[in-house]
């Protein structure tokens, strides 16, 4: 004959399971997986410090910049030296912001990649405003000028400075919220080669492009003032930010 358990015992069994979930509960997790890697090309120190020498740019110890500490959590991001076909090729997103000069050959694989499906979050300042602790010259500093007339050119669209804006940092509108702009350029819209279509629209009167290019996609923002270091714990600039990386990478 089966005896049924008594009350004392069921409540001892009770009290166990509720401890044992409980401790599940508060037992720690690991780290949520974070997206697809996300390419960076840049002069900007978003991602090592800006320093003198290697060891100084490379300390774990010196301050992150806000705006990587703000994509990492959410994406695996990792910076290349150079563009071509194999270095993007892992990538299906990019986030390129005040770079060198490309070479002919970045230009192109730049634009295939693009056409082929890729995504990329373009910052391209005419007159960067960000203080820097290195020479106009040195090569250390972040570009001063976006020199980017030819893949711009081959997406439809030309880069100018924004005479008529007032001097100093203002906020702007764009994406449905404040944006932080310092001395920023004008983007226009440009007659594009047969053989190369492109398909752009201007947002707030320039300061930005949207543009659809072949299979990919191209987010241009004609300002870097965002990403200025000094912008640490803005949560306006956070959100700014937030905005541009989700409508650069928005998938249908």
């Amino acid at each position: 004959m089966i005896r049924r358990p008594s009350r004392k015992t069921l409540i001892a069994v009770l009290v166990v399971l509720a401890a044992g979930v409980a401790a599940w509960l508060l037992a720690p997790r690991p780290p949520a997986v974070r997206g697809t890697p996300l390419g960076l090309f840049t002069t900007l120190p978003l991602y090592w410090n800006e320093a003198a020498d290697i060891s100084a740019m490379l300390d774990p110890a010196a301050e992150k910049h806000w705006a990587r500490g703000l994509i990492e959590e959410r994406r695996d991001l990792r910076p290349l030296d150079v563009l071509s076909p194999e270095a993007l090729a892992p990538f299906a997103d990019m986030l390129i912001a005040q770079p060198r000069a490309l070479a002919p050959a970045e230009n192109v694989a730049l634009d295939d990649w693009v056409r082929a499906g890729g995504h990329v979050l373009l910052f391209a300042d005419p007159l960067l405003t960000q203080h820097s602790g290195f020479a106009l010259g040195d090569r250390r500093r972040p570009m001063d000028v976006a020199l980017l007339s030819p893949i711009l050119n081959r997406w439809g669209l030309s880069l100018d400075i924004d005479e008529a804006q007032p001097e100093g940092e203002r906020e702007a509108q764009l994406l449905g919220g404040p944006f932080p702009v310092d001395e920023a350029g004008r983007l226009a819209l440009v007659a594009t080669a047969p053989d190369a279509p492109a398909s752009c629209r201007l947002l707030e009167g320039g300061l930005a492009a949207d543009c659809a290019i072949g299979q990919g996609h191209a987010l241009i923002v004609a300002d870097a003032a965002l990403l200025d270091s000094e912008g640490a714990g803005s949560g306006e600039r956070e959100a700014a930010l937030s905005r541009l990386l989700a409508a650069a990478y928005a998938r249908d």
